[in-house]
């Protein structure tokens, strides 16, 4: 897997690359300034299962805000900077652990040696990003529309760029709301380069559309072993990102532990509120580190079988529920504590 062959690089108390485990990113909605939303904000991403936070740095103040949010978060802190070289030194100079550059709208050769210098100095690593919105206008032309080989000569070139100031502490990203455009571009660049790849779909959309979009992007691409780092971007809470990204991970095989909720589609055969049920059970075992499997099932017929792969599930009837364990039925309860009497299972599961 190309994963297996990255380059490691360090962010903060975190590595990536070389066959380390696929790390989950989010970025604050936030004001940066504002540090007590932000921190908040961060600390609720972290419970949640975020590895490395991003911050916008539009301004002064946001990025002489990282001090202040560095010392109160555990996780790594990567700075967003879009046009104004002296944010990125500044947030650097704060605690930055990374920071995320698009060097061609930096300015200069000689603003950006100046990045590269201090992130050098400090040992920084630099995410280089290019956006299918912002590439060159003569890659456009030589290529007659924005391409994946387009995005991928502009990547490798800025990646050149900065080798050629005497660094190598690099991550790529190359981003586009264009899923097949986007999976493209990450299965030729991945051929070329031995930098770790942070891959997401960008502008996926509102939480419907994104976590599609995104699944779909996102599950190609890992499955071939592309992908060091991954975003799931959301039109919504950020908190929504990480548990999609939990999920993907999870259900590829990348990472395990959390339980895992199974519900059947509703039918005629449904005797209860299935859909209300199995968003109550997903809800209530958000709480619990357990590496198990839930089945929600709306039949008291088919659903011991149905959930036989399952470690616990519980299937409705008219007024009365089942338990069933491994596909066998434990005992009926009625409807209405259907949903306590999983909780309390699932307390004293590693009890049993």
């Amino acid at each position: 897997m190309y994963r297996d062959h990255t380059k490691e690089i360090k962010i903060g108390n975190r590595v990536i690359g070389g066959g380390n485990p696929i790390l989950i990113q989010s970025m604050t909605n936030t004001k940066t300034e504002d540090v007590i939303a932000t921190v908040n904000q961060i600390k609720a991403l972290e419970a949640a299962g975020c590895d490395i936070i991003r911050c916008a740095v539009p301004t002064m103040e946001a990025a002489l805000a990282f001090a202040e949010i560095k010392k109160q978060i555990t996780i790594p802190l990567v700075a967003d900077i879009h046009f104004d070289y002296r944010l990125a030194i500044a947030a650097m100079e704060q605690g930055a652990d990374k920071i995320r550059i698009n060097p061609g709208n930096i300015g200069s050769e000689e603003k950006l040696r100046a990045v590269v210098s201090v992130a050098k100095e400090r040992r920084i690593p630099i995410r280089v990003g290019v956006n299918s919105g912002s590439l060159e206008k003569d890659l456009i032309l030589k290529y007659g529309k924005v391409t994946a080989e387009g995005l991928v000569e502009s990547a490798l070139d800025k990646v050149k760029r900065i080798e050629d100031m005497g660094y190598d502490q690099m991550v790529i990203s190359i981003k586009s709301s264009d899923v097949i455009m986007c999976i493209k571009a990450h299965e030729l660049i991945a051929k070329q380069t031995n930098y770790p790849l942070h891959v997401g779909i960008t502008e996926a959309g509102t939480i419907n559309a994104g976590n599609i979009k995104s699944s779909l992007g996102l599950g190609i691409m890992l499955y071939q072993g592309i992908g060091d780092t991954i975003r799931v971007s959301l039109t919504g809470d950020p908190v929504e990102e990480i548990k999609s990204a939990k999920l993907i991970l999870r259900t590829l095989g990348y990472r395990s532990g959390g339980v895992e909720v199974v519900s059947c589609p509703t039918c005629g055969r449904t005797q209860i509120n299935l859909i209300k049920l199995a968003e109550e059970v997903e809800q209530m075992v958000s709480e619990f580190d357990l590496d198990i499997k839930v089945a929600v099932m709306g039949c008291a017929v088919n659903g011991p079988g149905e959930a036989r792969e399952a470690d616990i599930g519980i299937a409705g009837g008219r007024g009365e529920g089942l338990l069933i364990k491994k596909g066998e039925i434990v005992r009926k309860v009625p409807e209405s504590e259907l949903l306590q009497v999983l909780r309390d299972e699932l307390i004293n599961w590693n009890k049993a």
